[in-house]
């Protein structure tokens, strides 16, 4: 495996490649490039001789906010110079995005080119199943697999419960219990960590993302800090940053987010809700809204103990949060919701059956 490969390049950017250097004008001597970090306008890079780039005066005020490289992007650069410049960002593969910090219809892009996402929740205070549902719903629908790790469990005595509730919500989603401060259980999250893959760390501050890269490591190389009296936690990594590892796995590291809002993830809703979604097939509406209509398969669960009402209510709150991003990209498309309401219900057996496919963590 060449440089190159090891950092994450594949075939789906190769192709993106080829195509553009069959283009009249493209520039045969740039290279491609793996963006590891984002400082405003200065991006850390490797894969070209150069360590340092910054776009190019076109790209600069051509691309917006949303188009601007992040951690995990592709890019091509001209690296004939100290600091390297970029001119090109490839096609993202899987892309997280929520919306951004005190806005209402503004998209941050988290990270690139992920393969799998490590989320990470804490089995003291912080743990909140309806947090994990958020996230899920926003990893599913970035494109990567995701991987839920329960840290801390040397704080509870029995994690038995806690991993009860998750898998209430997570269905076949891999669950991994472990302890960064004393080892336990890290050797099972290797198994995701192939020469190639990339992998990111996400969660609230405080659950332990840090000091479970730096037992992946073996070394002290994230600073860690002591998690507030309250239970609140405390920024660590204030930055995206890639991370080669030993194995010739990458990891990313992402600060800790007190908000995650929700962007037009309806692919998302799919996977983390299909056992809703599920329901809705015996509802007697094909546009049912599961909130007063009669014959409602899925409030029928909820009134049977079936499912509780703590999830369906999550479940609202995110489709509407998703729907009214949709809206402000496009106001047409998510202009009647009894039609999308079909075609959610219609489709959820596709959905369902992606899931399960066992192929789903396959080399991307």
């Amino acid at each position: 495996m060449n440089k190159l490969e090891q950092l994450g390049y594949t075939r789906f950017f190769e192709k993106q490649y080829r195509e553009l250097r069959k283009q009249d004008g493209f520039r045969q001597d740039l290279k491609p490039a793996r963006v590891l970090s984002d400082r405003r306008d200065t991006y850390l890079i490797d894969g070209a001789a150069a360590s340092i780039a910054e776009l190019s005066g076109n790209m600069l005020h051509r691309l917006n906010a949303e188009q601007r490289p992040v951690a995990g992007d592709w890019t091509l650069v001209d690296d004939t110079h100290d600091r390297a410049i970029i001119h090109h960002v490839f096609e993202r593969q899987t892309v997280l995005k929520r919306r951004a910090t005190g806005t209402e219809n503004v998209r941050q892009v988290l990270a690139a080119n992920v393969n799998s996402f490590f989320i990470v929740t804490s089995a003291n205070r912080d743990f909140n199943t309806r947090r994990l549902e958020r996230y899920l719903t926003l990893v599913w629908d970035s494109g990567a697999d995701p991987i839920i790790v329960l840290n801390k469990v040397d704080l509870v005595d029995d994690p038995a419960p806690l991993l009860d509730q998750i898998a209430n919500v997570a269905f076949d989603v891999p669950v991994l219990p472990v302890s960064a401060s004393r080892g336990d259980g890290i050797e099972r999250l290797h198994a995701y960590l192939d020469e190639g893959q990339t992998t990111a760390l996400i969660g609230s501050s405080g659950v332990g993302k840090s000091s479970i890269i730096n037992r992946l490591l073996g070394e002290d190389r994230q600073s860690t800090k002591e998690v507030f009296t309250t239970g609140e936690g405390r920024h660590a990594t204030s930055q995206r940053e890639l991370i080669e590892l030993p194995s010739g796995g990458l990891l990313l590291d992402t600060p800790g987010m007190r908000e995650l809002g929700m962007v037009d993830a309806e692919s998302g809703l799919h996977s983390s809700f299909a056992d809703i979604l599920e329901l809705a097939a015996d509802c007697r509406f094909s546009d049912c809204r599961h909130e007063s209509e009669p014959s409602c398969a899925v409030i029928a669960a909820v009134d049977a103990g079936d499912m509780e009402s703590a999830r369906l209510d999550s479940y609202r709150k995110l489709q509407k949060e998703a729907a009214y991003m949709e809206r402000q990209e496009d106001p047409t498309h998510a202009a009647n919701p009894k039609q999308r309401w079909k075609g959610i219900t219609k489709n959820w057996k596709a959905v369902t059956k992606q899931m399960g496919d066992d192929s789903k963590f396959k080399d991307r």
